[in-house]
C-alpha cells in the first residue's frame, strides 16, 4: 500500500453557480475526502481560487489533480511544492479567565483579542495549520466555550 501524503490544491474557476458542487462531487464520487475547503472571489475578476487540503496517495492525488483538469469551468489547477500556507482560527474563552494571558497565547500565534463582551472573550489567529494545531491544543487551559477554524488559504512561492 502506497503512503497518503497531504496534498494542497489551489483551483481557479469561473465564479458562478455550481462550480462548487461540481469540484466537491469530484470527491465525493470517488470517495476522497476533503480536509478543508476555503473559497473566495479574486479582486477585479469574475473568478474564484478554491483551496482544497485533501489526502492521498500518489497515484489518487495525480488521478484528482487530471479530473479537475477536466472540470469546466476551470481556468488553472495549481499543486506546487512551496506553497505558503494559513489558516484562521477563532476561539471563545469565558470572561473569567485572564484576559492578559490569552491576548499573550494569542500574539504567539500571529494574533490577537478580536472581541471582549459582559461573559466572553474572542480571539483570532491566523498561521500555519500545524501552528494552528498546536495554538488549540494551547487554549484547552483557558476553557474554550467555542473554536471556529476558517480553513486552508495558501498562494505558491
Amino acid at each position: 500500500m502506497m503512503a497518503e501524503t497531504r496534498r494542497v490544491i489551489s483551483v481557479v474557476v469561473e465564479n458562478e453557480s455550481s462550480v462548487l458542487s461540481r469540484v466537491s462531487g469530484l470527491f465525493a464520487g470517488r470517495g476522497y475526502n476533503i480536509d478543508t475547503l476555503t473559497v473566495a472571489p479574486l479582486p477585479g475578476t469574475n473568478r474564484s481560487r478554491i483551496t482544497i487540503v485533501t489526502k492521498g496517495n500518489e497515484r489518487i492525488l495525480e488521478q484528482i489533480t487530471k479530473q479537475l483538469h477536466k472540470l469546466i469551468p476551470v481556468y488553472k489547477v495549481v499543486e506546487h511544492e512551496e506553497m505558503i500556507e494559513k489558516e484562521m482560527v477563532l476561539v471563545k474563552f469565558p470572561i473569567e479567565e485572564s484576559l492578559a494571558d490569552i491576548q499573550a497565547l494569542c500574539e504567539a500565534y500571529n494574533g490577537g483579542i478580536v472581541n471582549v463582551g459582559v461573559h466572553m472573550i474572542i480571539g483570532m489567529v491566523a498561521d500555519e495549520p500545524n501552528r494552528i494545531r498546536h495554538f488549540i491544543e494551547a487554549t484547552s487551559r483557558y476553557n474554550p466555550i467555542e473554536i471556529v477554524r476558517g480553513g486552508v488559504v495558501a498562494i505558491e512561492r
